[in-house]
């Protein structure tokens, strides 16, 4: 018996069932996961998350495995390689701004202690369940806001909106996919 799921997964695509059945809207709250989905949903700017997520294992290489730590310190010779990296998204300001967008994060780390405490702050901790079909709303416009503030680039509402999916604040699951299901009968 098939299992219902949201009506945007790609039924044909096993990176995206597997997305959809074990991470997305499902909360983080370690550092690592948040600034590696931070970082991917930026790639996604003007591009389907699918994309994006067919790539990840290829992002990873190249980002020596999201270390934060690395990635401040990615230099012209660096930005080279990505930007000649065909497995990759390789759009030269969206690569610059991820290294621009990783000194950010690492100074709100810094200033909130982490990068969760800082993110999940704004709804106080809570999950919020909202309509699937919802590309932005007043919580995405204030991060996003705070975060150009800070200096971030690719951070408009609509992929602070999808990174809230991403890693939990937000769950979107439609009201016939088994997930909303379990996540409603906890």
């Amino acid at each position: 018996m098939a299992m219902n799921r949201c009506l945007w997964v790609n039924m044909k695509n096993p990176i995206y069932i597997k997305y959809h059945d074990e991470e997305w809207c499902e909360p983080k709250h370690d550092d690592k996961s948040l600034y590696e989905l931070l970082i991917l949903e930026s790639f996604q700017a003007g591009l389907s998350w699918e994309c994006v997520l067919n790539k990840r294992d290829a992002f990873k290489k190249a980002y020596d495995n999201f270390d934060i730590n690395k990635v401040v310190k990615y230099n012209d010779k660096k930005i080279d390689e990505l930007i000649n990296n065909k497995n990759i998204i390789r759009n030269k300001l969206k690569i610059k701004a991820s290294i621009n967008n990783s000194k950010v994060f690492k100074s709100i780390q810094k200033e909130y202690e982490s990068f969760d405490k800082y993110i999940w702050s704004f709804t106080n901790n809570k999950v919020l369940y909202l309509d699937y079909e919802i590309t932005s709303n007043e919580l995405s416009d204030t991060i996003s806001k705070d975060l150009i503030k800070r200096g971030m680039k690719f951070v408009g509402t609509t992929i602070i909106y999808s990174y809230l999916q991403a890693v939990g604040i937000i769950n979107s699951h439609h009201k016939d996919c088994w997930r909303y299901k379990n996540e409603k009968s906890i």
